[in-house]
């Protein structure tokens, strides 16, 4: 309790919140916490703040978590309002920095909903050339697009789903630990009790797919290009999907999807989850973890698991009582493009665009070499990133990248992170993305800022790329 009782707490909008969602009036609820409808008034007005016993006698009242509870969401908040009112089209307005900060914080229903209006509107922009790709007639686009309503549900779910994770570990807790027993196990179980059977065909048996499931003849295909922990991962998913059909139903119900391609999104998602969770069962495989240190290499060869499978599990260690480390996890093409994206407690980078060139994520170029960066944002936060390699996909030119990260302050819990010294360190200086970066003498600037007008002059050129004005 040290850290949430040494700083003053206003989290009146977060109380509201929880009030309105348990049904309360402020006098009812006032009465159970054993205070005056008053003082609870002021405090959700941020007129005082909350003490040490107040937050004690709201966490053993309403069973909530006091670290979700006090988790600061303004920083992510106010980055991503601040992202949205640069845009050209409002941009002009000049919304001073501390009237984005008491939205964000004050009024975190508003922020929501201006970021679902931005969504809405980037694709509303894609609208003509989707409309014109597909030829006449085609259906117009969802206003929210499926992938952009998942990762905002994702995010709010902090990454982790409690009862697939319980259900998932039932399972695993049948099977072998070892990932080639598992593997045998994982074919014998649905051979067993679902009448499946597996079968490696040659890839260009399934041309271009690889994993096929034959309803007809219950027969899983998998091509034999897939590695072993693409083989194992395609059965646990076969598994989670006969045996936590309700459950993941269940929860996707829960998720109110706005159409039916996000419905079926949000089921491939789930049960991706769920397979994972077979596979590296919560409360093993994070004590496993941390044992490690979080050894990447080694984590992923116990549990025979790809890099990839690896980060995601990584950044669901959400479970109340037993987290992981907060990781946040992209997935990076040559080009700079973030193709897979989970925000954790602390994303620095700008989630409508790309990421600074100064993060040198692509250095890493051996799918076996975990390469660490210190990094620091313009407002002084530092972090510890983990970069490493995919293997080159098939007929691609380009390599991707997967790479993890985290608040510096948990580097001594990770094994990569030996020899850094993150606090006298020199960490390298990022933005959130060229167009919202502000650092006038950064030569690695591929564009001006959308946030300020270019200082153009015949007479002299600078050594950053686009100079622009202070004001």
């Amino acid at each position: 309790m040290a850290d949430v009782t040494d700083r003053k707490l206003y989290l009146g909008p977060k109380l509201r919140v929880l009030r309105r969602e348990l049904g309360l009036n402020q006098t009812r609820m006032a009465e159970e916490l054993g205070v005056s409808p008053s003082y609870l008034n002021h405090l959700e007005r941020n007129q005082r703040p909350l003490t040490a016993q107040m937050l004690l006698r709201l966490a053993n009242t309403y069973d909530i978590d006091i670290r979700d509870f006090t988790a600061s969401s303004q920083d992510g908040a106010a980055s991503d309002l601040a992202e949205i009112l640069s845009d050209a089209l409002v941009r002009d307005i000049g919304i001073a920095r501390d009237e984005v900060l008491e939205v964000a914080e004050n009024y975190p229903g508003v922020s929501e909903a201006i970021g679902r209006f931005y969504r809405a509107l980037a694709d509303l922009r894609r609208l003509p050339e989707q409309m014109q790709a597909s030829g006449r007639g085609a259906a117009p686009a969802p206003l929210v697009a499926p992938v952009d309503w998942w990762r905002e549900t994702v995010a709010k779910a902090g990454n982790h789903f409690a009862e697939i994770d319980a259900a998932a570990e039932g399972i695993a807790a049948e099977l072998e630990e070892d990932p080639a027993l598992l593997q045998v196990g994982l074919r014998a179980r649905l051979k067993e009790r679902h009448g499946m059977a597996v079968q490696m065909v040659r890839a260009d048996v399934l041309a271009g797919t690889v994993r096929h499931y034959d309803m007809h003849r219950r027969r899983l295909m998998l091509s034999e290009r897939l590695p072993a922990s693409g083989r194992i991962f395609a059965m646990a998913y076969q598994l989670c999907a006969q045996e936590m059909a309700d459950l993941i139903a269940a929860q996707v119900t829960r998720t109110a999807s706005p159409d039916e391609d996000s419905r079926r999104l949000a089921v491939i998602a789930l049960t991706n989850y769920a397979a994972a969770a077979l596979i590296m069962p919560y409360d093993r495989f994070r004590q496993a973890a941390e044992a490690s240190r979080h050894d990447l290499p080694l984590l992923r060869a116990r549990f025979g698991v790809s890099t990839e499978q690896l980060a995601h599990r990584l950044t669901s260690l959400n479970r109340t009582g037993a987290r992981g480390i907060p990781f946040f996890m992209v997935r990076i093409d040559r080009a700079g493009i973030v193709s897979k994206r989970f925000d954790g407690e602390a994303y620095p980078f700008a989630r409508y665009g790309g990421t600074c060139p100064r993060w040198d994520v692509h250095a890493a170029d051996a799918p076996d070499i975990v390469l660490p960066q210190l990094i620091e944002t313009l407002d002084e936060r530092r972090f510890l990133t983990l970069a490493i390699a995919l293997p080159r996909a098939d007929g691609a030119r380009g390599r991707q990248v997967i790479a993890l990260g985290c608040e510096a302050k948990h580097a001594g819990r990770i094994i990569h992170a030996d020899g850094i010294d993150t606090e006298r360190d020199d960490a390298v200086t990022v933005g959130p993305t060229c167009h919202l970066c502000e650092r006038r003498d950064c030569p690695d600037r591929a564009l001006p800022p959308v946030t300020r007008a270019l200082d153009l002059h015949s007479y002299e050129r600078t050594a950053s790329p686009f100079p622009f004005r202070r004001v």
